[in-house]
């Protein structure tokens, strides 16, 4: 969906990917965050992420989105938990951001493996930020079982577009790096990133008849909740992977 859409949906949300807060805080502790250790988010969306470590861990960051909606809402969060002073929030395409070299110990992108065309390229732009023995999250769908042939235009992508556990274990290696810990969404947590993102599209389309994307997004809505009941419960997995240079 376009860029517009996404902010439309996920206007309601404070985490943009099927995690929880409990998850979120799980993985801040499986990442051995610390204070003063910095940490760059790409495709940061609102950073619910930094903003809730930097209050827990004390680490510091720059989270780096192209929608100033989402950046917005992230320095308003940042000043309301008190931690504005530790974090940076710019704005721009997070696949062509060009950090200072080797400043990070950690480097993150949760769920926008698009910045890099894929899994492979997305953690190969990120490894030049990365400190020696720094470590990388990303958070990636995966195939939990694979679904029928004709669930791939409902979901809107095809069988390639993921792999399995196993087999996205196989694309880190592949791209030169080791799995060190995971931390996987369950299904409630699917539902709550999904479905809550059905009534505030209902009410944005009923609340604006006239606008140029209403369309748009209402084909939108019904496919999401065609795909998430009929596929994506069944067939879709999702999880952030602790990663380390091989």
């Amino acid at each position: 969906m376009s860029l517009r859409l996404h902010e439309i949906a996920e206007s309601g949300h404070r985490i943009l990917n099927p995690f929880t807060e409990e998850k979120l805080a799980l993985l801040g502790e499986v990442a051995r965050l610390r204070p003063g250790m910095r940490q760059l988010d790409l495709a940061c969306g609102k950073a619910e992420l930094l903003c809730q470590w930097s209050l827990r861990h004390g680490i510091e960051g720059v989270g780096v989105d192209i929608s100033e909606i989402f950046l917005s809402a992230a320095r308003e969060r940042a000043r309301e938990l008190g931690v504005g002073d530790r974090l940076r929030f710019e704005r721009g395409d997070a696949g062509a951001y060009r950090a200072e070299p080797e400043a990070f110990d950690v480097v993150s992108c949760i769920g926008a493996s698009w910045i890099g065309g894929g899994l492979e390229g997305t953690v190969e732009l990120m490894l030049p930020a990365l400190k020696e023995g720094g470590i990388l999250l990303v958070g990636e769908p995966y195939w939990i079982s694979m679904p029928p042939e004709e669930a791939y235009e409902v979901l809107g992508f095809g069988a390639e577009a993921f792999s399995s556990l196993a087999g996205t274990f196989d694309r880190f290696e592949a791209a030169g790096v080791e799995v060190l810990e995971m931390v996987l969404a369950d299904q409630d947590s699917w539902d709550r990133y999904v479905a809550a993102q059905w009534w505030t599209l209902s009410d944005w389309i009923r609340d604006n008849p006239a606008d140029p994307d209403v369309e748009e997004a209402r084909e939108f809505l019904e496919r999401a909740r065609r795909s998430h009941v009929e596929y994506g419960r069944r067939h879709l997995g999702w999880g952030v992977f602790v990663l380390r240079r091989r």
